[in-house]
Formats: structure tokens, C-alpha cells, sequence
């Protein structure tokens, strides 16, 4: 078992308002947000990698291209997006820090969820 402390992983605080704790592992990482109320991150989108967000407190207006067209949703605590190869922002337009999970792979397109659904030995 490995442990990865918030005080030992590269924490960053941009400035646009978000604050972030990279867990940057050897296959994927996973990144702890902290979104400040009234805050817009820069829009982008990744060449290479999958990013998934899971929202974990607040909401969160997401908008992305797609075929040229900007579209937007509002997220809420639950809600999980794959942003795809899409540019994106997320938006933080209420008075509260919205906290949110960034979990970034590079996949190989194989699907895997009968794996992920039963890799589980009980000892």
C-alpha cells in the first residue's frame, strides 16, 4: 500500500481562484480542486489525456465546444462529466468554494467495467 500526503504532493494556487493538490502517479492522476466563489478557469482541452470531474461540494456551471457551438450545464454535488477532448472552463458562480475530483488517464479504448465490476478477492 502506498500513501500520498497533501503536505509531500505538489499543491498550486492559480490565479484565476482554484487551488489544486496534484497527485501525479505513474499511470494517472488525480487532483483535489478548490474552486473560489466567483472564479472562471481558463478555457482548454487535453490533446493526450481523459480527464474525468467528479463534483464533491458546491456547483459548478461547465461549458464546452463542441462542433463550434458553446453549450453549459450546471453541476451539482454528484455529478461527474467526462470532458472528453472538448475545450472546456468550469465556472463558480455561486458564494460558496465548490470542491471537485480531476482524475486524468491516458486510456487505451479497451472497455474494462467487467473487470472493474468484479476485481474484488475477499481475504
Amino acid at each position: 500500500m502506498k500513501i500520498y500526503h497533501k503536505k509531500d504532493v505538489l499543491n498550486v494556487s492559480k490565479p484565476e481562484g482554484i487551488n489544486v493538490v496534484y497527485y501525479l502517479l505513474n499511470e494517472y492522476g488525480v487532483h483535489y480542486n478548490e474552486q473560489v466563489p466567483n472564479s472562471i478557469q481558463t478555457w482548454h482541452h487535453h490533446a493526450k489525456s481523459w480527464e474525468t470531474l467528479y463534483v464533491i461540494a458546491g456547483e459548478l456551471l461547465a461549458k464546452w465546444r463542441e462542433n463550434g457551438v458553446e453549450k453549459s450545464e450546471i453541476l451539482m454535488s454528484g455529478d461527474l462529466v467526462e470532458t472528453e477532448r472538448t475545450p472546456h472552463t468550469f465556472i463558480n458562480n455561486s458564494n460558496k468554494v465548490a470542491k471537485f475530483l480531476v482524475i486524468k488517464q491516458i486510456l487505451s479504448g479497451k472497455d474494462k467495467r467487467d473487470i472493474l465490476k468484479t476485481d474484488k478477492i475477499i481475504d
